[in-house]
């Protein structure tokens, strides 16, 4: 039975022990919940960067891409709005989107050397869940929390007990210890309340996006499974 394990922070991945695993990334507030809403949205794909500057050399390659991202919490000069709602009112059907974070878009760097690297958030956790479970079902899976600059965050391991639960639920999976404390913590707590409460929870409200966390806060309300493949994010193959 394969394990199924949480990390709590991009930094404690070790590059070097991927190569056999799928990595699930997650930073819910808010790079990996604006991509899952971005893909149900329609846009056709992402490329994720590890900064604004290494989002403009990205887009010196590629034909009219759009750029969004932050960096700590701050929206990037000449960038679009990296949360789901905002950006996706700024019209991205059939787009291109290079985007910037401070640690969501670095843990996807950090995390490529892996099998297979998907994106996962409150929104799209059963769908990510049983796609993986259907086409790795013998594959240890790493919920890897992104994290904030080297500290832990909360909604992210709230995050990861979501899909924890999901895949608890297969039956197939051997939950370690780090997967069951962030099941526990999913199953006696509500999302909104979790997420408002967090340290970055309350940095958005006191810049008015309230309505963003509560986008995040969403369960399962998207059937997208974003897949990482030579440093783009694409729709996953059915």
């Amino acid at each position: 039975m394969p394990k199924l394990h949480v990390l709590f922070k991009k930094e404690e991945l070790d590059p070097a022990r991927l190569q056999d695993k799928v990595v699930i990334v997650l930073d819910v507030l808010f790079a990996t919940s604006t991509i899952v809403h971005a893909f149900a949205q329609g846009i056709d794909r992402i490329w994720p960067a590890r900064d604004a500057a290494d989002a403009q050399r990205i887009a010196a390659r590629l034909h009219a891409p759009m750029l969004a991202g932050e960096y700590l919490a701050e929206g990037l000069p000449g960038f679009g709005p990296p949360t789901p709602l905002a950006l996706a009112d700024s019209g991205i059907q059939g787009s291109t989107l290079v985007y910037a974070t401070t640690n969501g878009t670095v843990a996807l760097h950090n995390a490529a050397a892996a099998a297979h690297v998907y994106v996962g958030a409150l929104l799209n956790g059963a769908a990510l869940a049983a796609y993986v479970a259907r086409r790795h079902p013998q594959t240890q899976v790493l919920l890897l929390c992104a994290g904030s600059v080297d500290s832990f965050n909360l909604e992210d391991f709230y995050g990861a007990g979501h899909i924890a639960a999901h895949f608890e639920r297969t039956g197939g999976y051997a939950l370690t210890d780090a997967a069951l404390a962030a099941v526990l913590l999913y199953r006696g707590c509500d999302a909104s309340t979790t997420l408002h409460a967090s340290r970055v929870g309350r940095i958005m409200q006191a810049h008015g996006l309230q309505h963003e966390v509560d986008c995040a806060a969403q369960f399962d309300t998207h059937d997208v499974v974003p897949e990482l493949s030579g440093g783009c994010l694409r729709l996953a193959a059915a």
